[in-house]
């Protein structure tokens, strides 16, 4: 039986926390920037682990990952609870949590980095895009891969396993904090994949660091100018206090 978030007590809760709509500015400037920019943002701040390590895109032509993260934690199996018949009960948490992942939601599954047994397959998956998810996130592995590489929706794993959940994983709780891939991961957090992985905003500093996120890929645009016109890298990476001057002569206003 699953519980969620409102049945628990507070203890734990990051600071700061919302809900709150991400706005467009933030959204527009999330759907441009690298994680490698974000993770430099996030230690600006003082957290380090934020990178999902070991996990890559089931599908290379689904570049982007960006959305609001719905945790799904799993316990392991046990042989006298996880049996085939349960496969027939509409009710079991992993469904359950399917079918409440909301639009622009991506379900972040704790599968405690086990891979023997797949933490999801693909006929869940679709449902979960015909809901509106935003991507699917795990720290095991997926079901049907070749369903996943085709399928319209950005999914990160790491691997693929041919074995289904109930070997392995039991769905116990959704929307509480969980860790994936060694990183904590609260409801609401957000998420951004790309080429390089998958990194996850504490929700009360995506609004900053969003923003600083793309001031810093504009100025380091303008820096990759002068390194492949042929500047040193002395008073350009990082830049001087001239070669900031001409950055700013050239922002508009």
């Amino acid at each position: 039986m699953h519980t969620n978030s409102a049945n628990r007590n507070e203890f734990g809760k990051p600071p700061e926390a919302t809900t709150a709509p991400l706005s467009p500015e933030a959204t527009v400037a999330l759907g441009i920037v690298s994680t490698a920019t974000i993770t430099t943002q996030l230690m600006a701040r003082g957290l380090r682990n934020t990178y999902l390590e070991g996990l890559e895109f089931s599908n290379p032509s689904r570049q982007r990952l960006l959305g609001e993260a719905f945790t799904m934690r799993c316990i392991p199996a046990r042989e006298d609870i996880d049996v085939p018949s349960i496969f027939q009960d509409y009710d079991h948490p992993q469904r359950i949590g399917v079918e409440s992942v909301s639009e622009g939601q991506v379900l972040v599954i704790d599968a405690r980095g086990k891979k023997r047994a797949a933490s999801i397959g693909h006929i869940l998956a679709t449902r979960l895009k015909l809901r509106g998810a935003a991507g699917i996130v795990s720290d095991g592995s997926f079901r049907d891969m070749v369903g996943f590489e085709e399928l319209d929706l950005p999914t990160f794993s790491a691997g693929a396993s041919p074995t289904t959940n109930l070997a392995q994983h039991h769905v116990v709780d959704f929307q509480i904090p969980i860790a994936c891939a060694e990183v904590a991961i609260y409801p609401g957090d957000i998420m951004v994949g790309d080429r390089d992985g998958v990194v996850c905003i504490p929700r009360h500093l995506v609004e900053s660091v969003a923003r600083d996120a793309l001031e810093q890929e504009k100025l380091e645009e303008f820096i990759l100018t002068k390194v492949e016109d042929g500047s040193p890298l002395r008073g350009t990476y990082p830049p001087d206090e001239a070669l900031l001057k001409s950055y700013h002569e050239l922002l508009p206003g």
